[in-house]
């Protein structure tokens, strides 16, 4: 079955100001979960390389 490309021409959008309020506040609640993820993603990263260059290391010392 073909599909046909279909295309769209947004020319303007008429929303209130307290509509745009309100879902500013909902993407900045939404993004807290993502950034404890990437968080820990780099958490992970920095254990990970963290442990390979210190075996670089030479012990001060002895």
């Amino acid at each position: 079955m073909e599909e046909k490309e279909t295309k769209v021409v947004l020319t303007g959008v008429d929303i209130s100001f307290w509509n745009l309020v309100v879902f500013i506040v909902k993407i900045a609640f939404a993004s807290i979960p993502a950034l404890f993820i990437i968080w820990f993603v780099f958490m992970l990263f920095g254990v990970v390389f963290g442990g390979m260059f210190s075996m670089f290391m030479i012990p001060r010392g002895f």
